[in-house]
């Protein structure tokens, strides 16, 4: 018998602390965690294990973020990470193939990495150490995204609010040899100069980058998207596909459906062609929502 599968999203309500599911076309609303008062921003999903995981930011001035995670219906809630694990962390990714979660930590200034159970923690690249060096926005780690057969990194530093001091990196997945996190030379500039970059997600089947970018218009509260492999010296600038957002946050490509799926500070959740075109508002007032997961789940027999 052929396997069916449905697409459902999975959305972060960062002021009301919920976690709530929908269809991609905005029916069946079901709220499925509560009382999540750490500020949850990232949101990822292991189809296959039957889990959503996702990040709490905490106190950003404090060292106590943490990572948990459920069963898509919300039962067995369980914290992989515990508090102070990670100090801020922000969008999560999951590597199927690896069954590792990757991070972006931004008051922690640190790319990171686990397992799926939240041990062998790992430090990729820190782009600052202390509490000087954490003032600075600019070292800030918020979105993050991986290519694994061409065994890339991608992540974003936001820099301070409307500043245009956003920058989009690039690097191996694995630290150079003899290199650390806080010393690796192959790390690559992509964008330099953007208002907020925050969440990122790829189209590596058009071989595509896309981000959301807070700040103030016209660069500002857009999605953007860009070739991933233009050489240097060669990139143009993004492109910008979708405006008028209210503080974009989430980000969720579907390659598959030729389609994305956001959400924004001001509580919508939208959809829209991976062009930008057809965007359709799915939700309105839902709080204020960060993080954004697609998935294809087995469809009930």
């Amino acid at each position: 018998m052929p396997k069916f599968t449905i697409g459902r999203l999975f959305v972060l309500d960062l002021s009301g602390g919920r976690v709530f599911s929908l269809n991609p076309d905005g029916s069946d609303l079901k709220t499925i965690v509560t009382e999540r008062r750490r500020f949850p921003d990232g949101v990822t999903v292991d189809a296959a294990a039957g889990h959503i995981y996702w990040t709490n930011m905490g106190n950003p001035k404090a060292n106590d973020g943490s990572i948990e995670r459920a069963n898509l219906d919300g039962s067995n809630l369980t914290t992989i990470i515990p508090p102070g694990g990670t100090f801020t962390p922000k969008q999560v990714q999951l590597d199927k193939k690896s069954r590792k979660l990757y991070w972006c930590d931004r008051e922690g200034m640190r790319v990171m990495r686990s397992n799926l159970d939240g041990s062998n923690i790992e430090t990729l690249v820190e782009t600052g150490h202390g509490d000087d060096d954490r003032l600075d926005a600019r070292n800030w780690c918020v979105g993050i995204a991986f290519d694994l057969e061409g065994e890339k990194l991608y992540w974003s530093q936001k820099g301070d609010d409307n500043a245009g001091q956003g920058r989009i990196f690039r690097a191996n997945l694995k630290i150079p040899t003899g290199q650390t996190p806080a010393g690796r030379n192959d790390i690559e500039v992509l964008f330099d100069g953007l208002p907020e970059p925050i969440d990122l997600d790829l189209d590596l089947n058009n071989r595509m980058m896309y981000w959301t970018d807070r700040g103030d218009p016209p660069k500002g509260n857009t999605v953007n998207r860009t070739p991933m492999d233009s050489a240097p010296g060669t990139r143009e600038e993004p492109e910008i596909i979708l405006t008028h957002l209210m503080e974009g946050i989430g980000l969720a490509l579907d390659p598959t459906g030729a389609r994305m799926f956001l959400t924004d500070l001001g509580g919508s959740v939208y959809s829209a062609n991976l062009d930008g075109s057809n965007k359709k508002t799915l939700l309105v007032a839902q709080g204020n929502l960060t993080g954004i997961a697609y998935a294809e789940l087995p469809a009930s027999s």
